[in-house]
């Protein structure tokens, strides 16, 4: 009887550890419910959208901040080479951000003269300042590794060329965890990006080396937060067409 009694306490004592431990766990907070779009690529519930294919209304231009004066016509914006680059009105640092382009069907030139462009996921200043995933036509267009589209621009070649041809969008799905600097400026942790181009993996928690930069040596110039730019590139190529762009912020 004292046995039975004995493996009871303990069995008791046991439920109790487990239902503490439950109990432990389930005093965190639960997560946000989130309610997922009901087309791929569209944005869930608790998206920001940044371009929904009417207006520029959440872009400024990069020179000045006046109106970014890109084309908006049937649900698409198309770069105005001119105009420079836009970047959003709101400032981000760590995010999830959902973007659609396309190289025309018409597109000239070759290498970097061939349909470029660039998402810089921070904005550090002006001109091309900050740190830019490329934007590209790689269909069948030999250029640099570190070049091509889906590379962080001159520090990681994309893990894969998965692009479509000309005239067909594209589609880039960006987790940026931004650098952490200290009071004093120095770096504590550098900025890593994870990307999918088309639905294929191209960029695995890279580790970002600072700026990127087109000569020189890459360098981290400390920051809080930073708009998201897109590039108006310069090269003679007729300009490329973004939509469907929004964003999510993360912790």
């Amino acid at each position: 009887m004292a046995a039975a009694v004995a493996t009871l306490a303990v069995g008791a004592a046991s439920a109790a550890v487990l239902m503490q431990g439950a109990g432990s766990a389930g005093a965190s907070a639960p997560p946000p419910v989130v309610t997922p779009a009901a087309a791929a690529g569209a944005p869930p519930s608790d998206a920001i959208v940044l371009f929904d294919g009417r207006n520029l209304d959440q872009w400024v231009a990069s020179r000045g901040g006046g109106l970014a004066d890109w084309t908006v016509a049937d649900g698409v914006a198309t770069v105005n080479k001119a105009a420079g680059n836009i970047e959003t009105r709101r400032r981000f640092r760590n995010y999830q951000l959902h973007l659609e382009w396309r190289v025309p069907a018409n597109v000239t030139g070759s290498g970097q003269a061939r349909g470029n462009s660039g998402v810089f996921l921070a904005s550090t200043g002006p001109g091309d300042a900050g740190y830019e995933l490329q934007i590209l036509d790689s269909y069948r267009n030999r250029t640099y590794a570190d070049g091509q589209a889906g590379a962080v621009y001159k520090q990681h070649p994309p893990l894969a060329n998965p692009a479509r041809p000309p005239g067909e969008w594209q589609s880039y799905d960006i987790v940026w965890t931004a650098p952490v600097f200290a009071a004093d400026g120095d770096l504590i942790s550098p900025a890593r990006v994870t990307a999918f181009f088309n639905g294929v993996l191209i960029q695995n928690d890279a580790v970002l080396k600072g700026e990127t930069v087109f000569i020189g040596t890459p360098r981290y110039r400390p920051y809080a937060s930073a708009p998201i730019k897109l590039q108006a590139h310069r090269d003679p190529s007729p300009p490329i067409s973004f939509r469907n762009i929004w964003v999510r912020e993360t912790p």
